[in-house]
């Protein structure tokens, strides 16, 4: 197959060393550490492993599954075998998704430096590309051919080629099957090699719908003209008036040869690209970048939120670490948790007390948070502190705080004086703030700094209520005996950090109205929760309007597993923490709120959400805006994944879901019938009509699963979008990322 690296990446010495391959120790733990021998494919664009060089290989990853390269010292498990390995010769490859982190160790510095920065231009090259590009990359068919070559010759006999088709997830008649293969046999060789290949799989992704599309509006059926196109956008796209000046610049932008872009016309594969583009997309492009207002109260917006950060598996004997703030943080969450009890030498530890988690120093916790904090987001990252330490070690905590995050950590309000709001995500930026126990209100704070202060512990014994405020976890309960005796739990210099978000125990609402203020927060169980927005739905609305609430997973979900998050946005709830590390629908829901606004981690509540008169009740909803009904027509997918890959002979039979969340009556779910045996390019042409009363509110899921007549259908794949982020018209989803062909909505 040809290499990726012919005509599109200068030579680079590098990537011709990782081509010869290198013996690296994969080490996942202490005493899990094999050699491997590691080499980049001819396409520059996968990676495959074997046990020794010249034994028989196997794919390890593709560079477009890898999101950056990490330097050895940033693995915690690197880390603790840096008595057996120098740290400069150990590397990580860190994945998208949930996929485990990948630590490598090289014999030596260079051979680690060359992998890390060889890698790192691949994954540069490949996030670069655009959707087109991808699908044209050579490394996508050489991982079909690799596939289909059983004998591994370079070449593929037709018996060869079927038993691709079942692994490309088709079934195709044995005589058409033949023809495509005698077709693309140009040499007349009676196998396939290098662009036979190519010609074969070409003819296999022809998209008779989409064509048909096309000659819809072609008058030649070869190309569409300025107008033609113009006409598709206004009439398809539902462009309006700007169809014309937006035709001309997705020519200028999708069509491939130049002679079409000066006659300002599309040819079929410009029209593909175009569908495969973001412009094409569902999700409308003006929603990716930054486009609410970022300058309201941090209580007017829904915050991305997580809940026991630090673990990556269950909440009893699973593994504590700082990848979880990791990807966490770089996933967009702006509210992370951090359960913080005594450690050993003096030095704090985070983990899930009272269980067999693993533990982790908190200084380390902080350093990981202090350097992926705004990696992919500007706007304010809020520590919920779970604070179990005694005095000595609280001390310890703050002082990590205040030197490990520097200028970052917010430890004043912003202008020094007493504010009448919460500020703002963009007066915030890049700052870090903390949740937690507060000793005294903001006003004697700000009041003392004026005067002198009184000794710690008379500051402290005025105020033993306060300590006992937030989660039941927090502290442990003593007894008022004790606390004469002892120093008060909670210590001075860890209690001024706490500025805008003291955390308070919520009683009533009534109580918060008449003595809490806006910058004192409550934290509810799902169960609490679910019982208020029961009984006193529009109570709670309104309580979010000038208070944040923060809503966590009941302590039974050991196994990490989540609540449905929609029901707590419906009433305003702005933290509403998950899992972060358990995939699913609770999770597929919080991706699809918080894809819009740059990924920012904030979202901007709708305007009924806001107002502090509102008489909007989530039980009992009535729209201020009219209701809205949806149509959505599935017409095809394209290179759908097999379920079950250790099954060679089977393939998939699809069915698209498209699901609504959002208030009750809103939530609804249909589905296409099957296609059966066909996951390679399924067409279904089905039309499915909602209606929604609270669009506001809505998310859409659309859904791919394995029909199976014998038991539950097997979940091949999804895309969540909230509703005010579709766009109207046709669009195509991206082949092998087992997603439906899932056009805008009509």
């Amino acid at each position: 197959m040809a290499s990726l690296l012919q005509g599109r990446l200068p030579v680079n010495q590098d990537l011709l060393l990782m081509q010869k391959g290198t013996l690296m120790r994969k080490v996942r733990s202490k005493s899990w550490k094999k050699l491997r021998y590691f080499r980049l494919q001819d396409d520059g664009m996968t990676v495959w492993h074997a046990r020794q060089a010249g034994g028989r290989a196997k794919p390890s990853f593709s560079i477009s599954d890898v999101d950056t390269v990490r330097e050895g010292h940033e693995s915690e498990l690197l880390r603790n075998l840096a008595e057996e390995f120098p740290l400069e010769q150990g590397f990580t490859i860190v994945f998208h998704g949930r996929r485990s982190n990948l630590d490598l160790v090289a014999n030596s510095v260079e051979e680690a430096q060359i992998w890390m920065q060889g890698l790192q231009l691949l994954v540069d090259f490949v996030t670069s590309m655009d959707q087109q590009e991808r699908l044209d990359q050579p490394g996508w068919l050489s991982d079909w051919f690799q596939h289909g070559d059983k004998n591994q010759d370079g070449r593929m006999t037709f018996g060869e080629v079927q038993r691709l088709l079942h692994l490309m997830n088709v079934e195709m008649d044995q005589d058409h099957a033949f023809q495509l293969f005698q077709r693309a046999d140009a040499s007349q060789s009676g196998t396939l090699e290098g662009e036979e290949f190519v010609e074969f799989y070409k003819s296999l992704t022809q998209r008779p719908e989409v064509q048909e599309l096309f000659e819809k509006f072609s008058s030649d059926g070869q190309k569409l003209t300025l107008l033609e196109f113009v006409d598709f956008l206004q009439e398809e796209q539902k462009e309006g008036e700007r169809a014309s000046d937006l035709a001309l610049e997705l020519i200028d932008c999708y069509e491939p040869s130049d002679s079409g872009k000066l006659r300002h016309v599309l040819s079929m594969d410009g029209f593909l690209s175009y569908l495969y583009s973001k412009d094409g997309d569902i999700f409308n492009p003006t929603c990716l970048p930054i486009y609410q207002d970022m300058t309201q109260p941090l209580n007017q917006y829904y915050i991305s939120s997580s809940h026991n950060t630090y673990l990556v598996g269950d909440q009893l004997c699973g593994q504590s670490s700082v990848e979880g703030y990791i990807r966490a943080l770089k996933r967009g969450c702006r509210c992370v948790e951090v359960d913080i009890w005594d450690g050993p030498s003096g030095e704090p530890i985070v983990y899930h007390g009272h269980t067999l988690t693993s533990r982790i120093p908190f200084k380390d916790v902080v350093a990981a948070i202090g350097q992926y904090a705004f990696q992919t987001s500007d706007y304010p990252v809020i520590l919920s502190l779970e604070n179990h330490c005694s005095w000595e070690q609280q001390e310890i905590i703050a002082r990590h705080l205040t030197e490990i995050l520097g200028n970052q950590l917010l430890s004043t309000t912003l202008d020094g004086h007493l504010p009448t709001q919460l500020p703002s995500p963009e007066e915030l930026r890049r700052k870090i703030l903390v949740k937690g126990k507060k000793l005294k209100t903001l006003e004697e704070d700000l009041e003392e700094e004026e005067e002198e202060p009184e000794s710690e512990l008379e500051e402290a014994e005025l105020q033993l209520e306060a300590q006992m405020e937030s989660e039941p976890q927090e502290l442990s309960p003593r007894s008022k005996d004790k606390r004469k005796k002892s120093k008060p739990i909670l210590c001075p210099s860890l209690s001024a950090l706490v500025v805008y978000l003291k955390a308070v125990t919520f009683y009533s609402f009534t109580h918060s109205r008449e003595h809490y203020r806006f910058y004192e927060t409550s934290s509810f169980s799902e169960a609490k929760a679910k019982s208020l927005i029961k009984e006193a739905g529009n109570e709670f609305v309104l309580h979010n309007t000038w208070q944040l609430s923060r809503v966590y997973p009941s302590g039974l979900r050991t196994d990490s597993s989540n609540y449905n998050p929609q029901e707590f946005w419906n009433a305003g709830c702005q933290m509403v923490a998950l899992n972060m590390q358990t995939a699913g629908l609770e999770m597929d829901l919080c991706d699809g709120l918080f894809r819009q606004n740059a990924g920012s981690g904030y979202v901007l509540k709708p305007d009924f959400l806001r107002d502090a008169q509102s008489s909007f009740h989530p039980e009992r909803p009535i729209s201020p805006f009219k209701a809205q009904t949806l149509l959505i027509q599935v017409i095809s997918g394209q290179q759908l994944p097999k379920v079950d890959k250790t099954k060679e002979e089977s393939i998939v039979d699809p069915l698209v879901r498209v699901e609504i969340f959002g208030v009750r009556p809103d939530t609804s779910r249909q589905e296409t019938s099957y296609v059966e045996n066909n996951g390679f390019n399924p067409y279904w042409g089905q039309t499915l009509c909602f209606r929604v009363l609270v669009p506001e509110l809505a998310l859409l899921r659309f859904v791919v699963k394995d029909y199976d007549w014998k038991s539950r259908n097997d979940f091949i794949g999804q895309y969540t979008l909230p509703w005010n982020c579709m766009q109207q018209g046709d669009t195509d989803s991206s082949p092998g990322q087992g997603r439906s062909h899932m056009p805008r909505s009509n």
